[in-house]
């Protein structure tokens, strides 16, 4: 028995070693940790069960079969805990092989990605690798098929975190795109569908890995990453805070905390947040700071599509989305990227239960013709779009400007809102009031002192919150500084929400 347990303990340590200390060293040289060091210090200190520790490789063809087999064959596998609460978790091994993935290797993601499923708990890929196995032609390629298929069918089920925190090249960057969220290490990761050789070729453009799909590329320029980091230690902290935020899966609801923060606190300082110009913008940030449970806010893609403002934080406690506009950037108007930004979060708090707060000051669609031949139609649709199939509470605090069609699209009444205040310096119209009387009294345009005259009875008319709220539209005009007391009491009351939508295959959302 002794000599088992010897065998055993030299093949964990063989496992443990990954390709090999030379490479570990090279591994650190870069500023990176291992894929052991990774899982070790974004689970709870020992808590770590690994599966699949001694699965190999099985190819043989390009003289694999005279290569040293590491057993685990390039990802720690296995589940454990954050914060006591159980995640599944994949780290790939850039020492061995690249990181390179091989169909073993993929059979070893498979398996825990079903068992997520099997308990309800959350995946959290760390990605590190050169791509597929070439020497394994096709079966690598059928390896990341495999992945994918699971990725699909977890999606909304339970929620799916990716790190990627070295290369993700090729077909390897689809996993990625399909799980919820994507950070990444700035100087160490780069994600890309063909790389700088092939682009030159093609395109005869010349372009570095960084340009191409580095950490700062993909979360300033293309919105793939929704946060970038400074180094491995900061995202790995920084997501066991987002996992806190999640449940487990679509079957449960997020997990609250212990909470001293006061529900019924008030902050004076809000009543002079909205200047009296209406021209004049302000930081939304500022609000949401002020509003949730202590100053604490997880912002997602904050550098991305900077005119909306998507995070979570806590209210009494319980996780809630945020999703707001931000006079600061473009006057808070809706584009085409701060569209697609919010639907998706807005999609992600409805698979996951997590309630949805919206801060209104939009005065409406960004126009252009950038913006029209980029289809900009379509994609606004589709925060339209997930706001009405949203089930989740949905509570709207419209703090300013509400125009047009953008007023519809962000969580009206209309579209199922289920609690919507207004703030006294709220204007609820089709548009402002300057551009109103142009239209509607166009054969006085030549006469300023009447034009100044309609302006006067259009504002006093539309902008204010009382007209909408005649109809019901605004179930009530609060003043500024009570609002968290009322976004609180508002999201009490929905706790026993129960909406469901009709029976459906699917959606067809526009895509």
């Amino acid at each position: 028995m002794e000599d088992i347990i010897k065998q055993v303990e030299e093949r964990r340590a063989l496992a443990r070693l990954g390709g090999g200390q030379k490479r570990i060293d090279a591994q650190h040289k870069k500023g990176k940790l291992t894929a052991r060091e990774r899982i070790e210090l974004f689970l709870d200190n020992g808590s770590f069960e690994e599966w699949d520790t001694f699965k190999e490789h099985r190819c043989v063809d390009f003289d694999m079969d005279k290569q040293a087999k590491v057993p685990g064959d390039g990802v720690v596998t296995g589940y454990g805990t954050v914060n006591g609460r159980l995640v599944f978790i994949f780290s790939q091994d850039f020492t061995v092989f690249g990181g390179s993935l091989s169909e073993a290797y993929a059979e070893k993601i498979c398996k825990i990605m079903d068992h997520a499923m099997k308990v309800g708990a959350p995946v959290i890929g760390l990605n590190d690798s050169g791509g597929a196995r070439i020497q394994e032609g096709v079966a690598s390629l059928g390896g990341y098929a495999e992945i994918f298929q699971r990725n699909v069918l977890a999606s909304g089920v339970v929620p799916q975190i990716s790190l990627v925190m070295g290369p993700c090249a090729g077909g390897a960057v689809y996993s990625p795109a399909m799980t919820d969220f994507i950070f990444m290490v700035k100087d160490s990761s780069y994600m890309f569908v063909t790389g700088p050789d092939v682009v030159k070729t093609v395109t005869h453009e010349e372009v570095t890995s960084e340009e191409l799909g580095g950490a700062i590329t993909h979360s300033v320029k293309s919105g793939v990453s929704d946060l970038a980091f400074e180094n491995d230690v900061e995202a790995l902290l920084a997501i066991r805070r987002l996992v806190g935020f999640l449940p487990g899966s679509n079957r449960e609801m997020p997990p609250t905390l212990p909470v001293i923060d006061p529900a019924d606190r008030e902050d004076f300082s809000l009543d002079t947040l909205v200047p009296d110009n209406p021209n004049m913008p302000y930081d939304m940030k500022e609000l949401i700071i002020k509003m949730v449970d202590d100053a604490d806010f997880f912002e997602l893609s904050p550098d991305y599509a900077k005119n909306i403002i998507v995070g979570f934080a806590r209210m009494e406690g319980s996780p809630v989305g945020i999703v707001a506009n931000q006079p600061m950037v473009l006057a808070g108007c809706l584009d085409i990227r701060s569209s697609i930004k919010a639907a998706r979060f807005v999609r992600f708090c409805d698979a996951f239960n997590i309630p949805v707060i919206t801060l209104v000051d939009v005065p409406g669609f960004l126009p252009g013709t950038a913006q029209e031949y980029g289809g900009i139609i379509k994609h606004g649709a589709k925060l339209l779009f997930a706001y009405a199939e949203c089930t989740v509470p949905k509570v709207t605090v419209i703090t300013r400007k509400a125009y047009g069609g953008a007023y519809d699209v962000m969580a009206s009444k209309h579209l199922r809102g289920d609690v919507n205040f207004a703030w006294p310096s709220a204007e609820i119209a089709v548009m402002g009031a300057k551009g109103a009387v142009e239209i509607i009294f166009r054969e006085e345009k030549n006469d300023p002192v009447k034009l100044a005259e309609r302006e006067a009875e259009y504002k006093a008319r539309f902008a204010n919150p009382f007209s909408a709220a005649a109809r019901g539209f605004i179930d009530d005009v609060i003043l500024p500084h009570e609002t968290r007391q009322r976004v609180c009491r508002s999201l009490e009351m929905l706790k026993s929400k129960k909406l469901e939508n009709p029976w459906r295959k699917h959606s067809n959302i526009p895509l």
